[in-house]
């Protein structure tokens, strides 16, 4: 637990794959995903990606140095005529500070361009501002999520540490939204006791309509052994305790301490409905939409005789 909130900058490293980019089901959705980084800086006390495997995900960040080749050479032996959407990053962030360094997501992201991939990005990141022009030269096929947990900077000092404030993030979402990008932020997580209450989510939906923001949705938190290890010492650090959020968890989630390993436990399903049902009546008030963004299915057909580029190339939301 020590590792995760340290105030020790991880160390980078590099490392070769043989693939980069791998297909994924969502219910009833599919595409693939790519993520060019193990490893997230950005240090979020709820973050899902840190699992067993990867004990020293907030300190080592491998950078997967090969992956622009890696992926072009995968995309020129695809075999089938059609390349599903592509999410940048699932398990990651793409614009965390070791872009800096590496600049495999920018590399990347011209290379699914060079084969017209609809593509979209996930960030918690400001740095993304640095390709501004490169997904605005591409913004008939592509979208851009940020993904934003309180506009409390109290709050965010302590859950997500690493990230920037949300008026910085805010600041660079309208940059995008400018230049005619669709922008969408995702609440994600709301996190129970801590963040669901409706100044909370009124000043960030509040923010998203300044910002220029089109689409807006969000989930609740999820909990895992070691995620729930980890907002223990949240609730301690944000003085929570004593107000019975732990036993509040316990019923809200319906499990008996300790948490046993094993797969995410969902919260009860009228608090998250109820919870989804407000935020969506505050985002449709606010003249916004509710849900991921759709891509213009009128798009410009890149010129290349790469068999990947066909008329037949779906946009994200065939896949949502």
């Amino acid at each position: 637990m020590d590792s995760w909130y340290s105030k020790t900058a991880p160390a980078f490293d590099s490392k070769k794959s043989k693939s980069i980019l791998h297909p994924f089901t969502v219910n009833n959705h599919k595409g693939n995903t790519l993520n060019l980084y193990q490893g997230c800086q950005h240090r979020c006390g709820y973050c899902y990606a840190t699992y067993e495997w990867s004990p020293e995900f907030y300190d080592k960040i491998y950078a997967k140095s090969n992956a622009p080749e890696i992926l072009e050479n995968q995309l020129r032996s695809w075999k089938s005529q059609v390349v599903q959407p592509v999410m940048i990053s699932s398990a990651t962030d793409a614009y965390q500070p070791a872009e800096l360094k590496f600049e495999l997501t920018r590399k990347c992201v011209k290379v699914l361009q060079k084969y017209n991939i609809p593509y979209y990005v996930f960030t918690k990141s400001a740095l993304i501002s640095r390709d501004l022009q490169l997904h605005k030269q591409y913004k008939h096929n592509c979208f851009l999520v940020w993904s934003i947990t309180t506009c409390n900077e109290n709050i965010r000092r302590i859950i997500e540490p690493g990230t920037p404030p949300s008026f910085v993030l805010f600041k660079v979402i309208k940059k995008f939204s400018d230049c005619g990008i669709t922008c969408a932020v995702n609440i994600d997580p709301i996190i129970p006791r801590i963040t669901d209450t409706s100044s909370e989510i009124e000043a960030i939906v509040e923010n998203c309509l300044k910002s220029g923001v089109s689409y807006v949705f969000g989930a609740p938190l999820r909990l895992r052994s070691d995620i729930w290890e980890r907002m223990k010492i949240v609730f301690k650090l944000l003085n929570r305790e004593e107000t019975g959020v732990i036993k509040d968890y316990i019923t809200l989630y319906d499990f008996k301490e300790p948490m046993g390993p094993g797969y995410n436990l969902h919260v009860d399903k009228t608090y998250a409905g109820t919870m989804l049902k407000n935020l969506e009546e505050k985002v449709i008030e606010k003249g916004m939409l509710f849900g991921f963004p759709n891509l213009d299915e009128n798009r410009h057909m890149a010129k290349t005789k790469l068999k990947v580029c066909n008329e037949n190339q779906l946009t994200l939301m065939n896949f949502m």
